[in-house]
């Protein structure tokens, strides 16, 4: 695709490394459409864990988002069927979601399904894909809150929020509003709410060590867990895929936020705030992000790649949608050459064909006591969803760079 190639050429992508892996590899005509189709090929995200369980989870929320995009912009029908295909193994006929999922357990994480179910009821209209999300829309009126309102990111966290959680349970409940309760004002006002509040007890104070002014992965809002901070309980460090989760949910959110509602202003005020300080955190050389934001350069941090696809995203759409100023084009580049070193060190062509991704951090989790050691002691994985899928959603913005 025309713009693709141009967009390669903008961003200076080298090529020797996808020669390098595979004496027959040749390289595709859309990153995005080679990372979905890389996923497909290897089942990933359909909706069933490696045993063939049936699992309502939210890297298949991702990537299933991601295939969306792809499907409204090919019109390749694979995609459309894939997502309805992983779904399917999560509903059954009569709108009960299982794969695992229990209401009563109050985990936010499976919510991220819940706009591939919005997305089905809109392009079927059958009555299974509302049951499903109206399951998951009554969740969000008993999950366990902290008496600020923040949702806790799960029952078993008390009264703990973290970024990640803004992703997995905001995007779904921001449009399933905007379907069926568009005048809502409460359910819109408490949405902003979650954004507003997680911000709020998570920005690094200017004077802090190690400041970057973004935020931390997260916060205990009763000082009860051993990493809150005496000052609103924050975690000790900004991990790189936490942010990431809460910028894509930004950007996203403001999508389906109707303008006239003053909370949309509030949303785009945060990321207005933080994309050029996403931006200033990346690594000058590389120009890609570190696992572990609030210790660049120290002793065993990496740069990591599912993070590092988020920002992209995130910065890119943005500014797309004129969401964000860009007068002197610093964040489109930096966006470019985050890329450039993506494409160049972390894709793999396998002999197969298929695209490999490597360098995605495991897990981060708050259940320890959320020390740089921590985070760094996780290993990495190949192929992991997490960060592929945001690979994918990366490349599709890439893609629509117009040059």
């Amino acid at each position: 695709m025309k713009t693709f190639l141009k967009a390669l050429l903008l961003c200076g992508l080298s090529l020797l490394p996808l020669a390098q892996s595979s004496a027959s590899a040749i390289l595709p005509s859309s990153y995005a459409e080679w990372a979905a189709d890389s996923a497909i090929r290897r089942k990933q995200g359909n909706g069933l864990d490696a045993t063939g369980n049936a699992i309502a989870s939210y890297e298949h929320g991702e990537l299933q988002w991601g295939l969306r995009l792809l499907y409204e912009r090919s019109g390749n029908r694979t995609y459309y069927d894939y997502i309805l295909a992983g779904a399917n193994n999560i509903v059954f006929e009569n709108g009960t979601v299982h794969g695992s999922y229990k209401v009563t357990d109050y985990v936010l994480d499976p919510l991220r399904t819940g706009p591939t179910f919005l997305y089905l009821y809109q392009q079927t209209k059958q009555a299974k894909w509302k049951a499903a999300a109206d399951i998951y829309r009554k969740q969000l009126d008993a999950h366990p809150r902290t008496t600020q309102g923040q949702f806790w990111h799960k029952l078993k966290y008390f009264n703990q929020g973290w970024l990640d959680g803004i992703y997995m349970g905001d995007v779904f409940y921001a449009q399933y509003t905007h379907d069926f309760q568009s005048t809502n004002s409460t359910a819109w006002a408490d949405i902003v709410s979650q954004f507003s509040l997680m911000y709020q007890n998570t920005l690094q104070s200017p004077g802090v060590a190690n400041y970057s002014g973004l935020m931390y992965h997260g916060y205990d809002f009763s000082h009860t867990a051993v990493w809150a901070n005496a000052d609103r309980g924050h975690s000790p460090e900004v991990w790189d895929r936490a942010l990431g989760w809460y910028s894509m949910a930004l950007v996203d959110v403001l999508e389906i936020i109707p303008k006239s509602n003053p909370g949309h202003a509030t949303i785009l005020k945060i990321l207005q705030t933080l994309a050029p300080r996403i931006r200033d955190a990346a690594n000058p050389t590389s120009g890609v992000w570190w696992l572990v934001i609030t210790q660049p350069g120290r002793a065993g941090n990496y740069f990591e790649s599912s993070g590092s696809a988020m920002f992209v995203y995130s910065l890119l759409k943005a500014v797309r949608l004129g969401y964000i100023p860009d007068n002197d084009g610093s964040i489109v580049q930096a966006a470019q050459k985050a890329y450039a070193y993506m494409t160049a060190n972390w894709v793999v062509a396998n002999s197969d064909g298929t695209m490999g991704w490597k360098n995605t951090v495991q897990v981060g989790s708050l259940d320890g006591n959320g020390t740089f050691e921590y985070y760094i002691g996780v290993p990495t994985d190949l192929n992991d969803l997490k960060g592929l899928a945001a690979f994918l959603l990366a490349s599709i913005e890439i893609e629509k760079l117009q040059v």
